[in-house]
């Protein structure tokens, strides 16, 4: 692991020592991540309520630049500029590199069509079902890590060849049993656990980022 994102790693656990025995587990996490990404994998991500808004969060450092230029290679800006020379310039001058990531919370027509027609606790498992392959990664957030219709996307996402990995608290509930890694925010009330949540995937987004860009 590179220096740069070791740093990242340590000054959150300066910032936030309860998460000290957390380390090793963070560690997994972004190994899983960074493994699928180096193999042209993609990140799922669902979560309910506030872990919800934490999951669009998450995809929304990882498909743009976080606090690091990402200036998109040579070779592609030469092709936009290619197909169209104005079009062409305008993308080329403001696309950023990415690091795919969908979070499965929003789809806002398929999500109520499932809900409607099927089984409502299935509507993350179908995403994951369609959208999923093997080798990307399925993250699911649960603050108790016993939330069913995570259970069903983490049990789908294995099935699908995924790697499984989970944001909780208390003691990480029945997620643990389905996640390769797993980190778990050592508090047991529900706002107390997404406020460690946030740090620790802000974290993870920006170790990501130095390692790929």
């Amino acid at each position: 692991m590179i220096e740069s994102i070791i740093r990242i790693l340590d000054e959150l656990l300066d910032r936030y020592p309860s998460l000290v025995e957390q380390r090793e587990s963070i560690i997994g996490v972004y190994n899983v991540l960074e493994e699928s990404y180096a193999n042209g994998g993609k990140l799922l991500v669902a979560g309910n309520g506030g872990s919800a808004a934490d999951s669009e969060h998450i995809v929304g450092e990882l498909m743009k630049a976080f606090i690091k230029p990402r200036k998109l290679d040579e070779s592609l800006q030469n092709k936009l500029k290619s197909i169209d020379d104005k079009l062409g310039q305008v993308l080329a001058d403001n696309l950023q590199g990415a690091l795919p990531a969908i979070a499965v919370t929003g789809h806002i027509g398929l999500s109520t069509a499932y809900l409607n027609d099927c089984n409502p606790l299935l509507s993350f498992a179908q995403q994951v079902n369609g959208f999923g392959n093997e080798g990307d990664v399925f993250l699911g957030i649960s603050t108790s890590g016993n939330s069913e219709n995570i259970l069903y996307a983490l049990v789908t996402a294995k099935a699908k060849g995924m790697k499984t990995v989970g944001l909780s608290g208390r003691d990480g509930g029945k997620m643990r049993e389905l996640c390769d890694a797993i980190i778990i925010a050592p508090e047991t009330e529900t706002f107390k656990i997404q406020e460690l949540h946030l740090p620790i995937y802000h974290a993870l987004c920006l170790m990501l980022e130095a390692r790929f860009f």
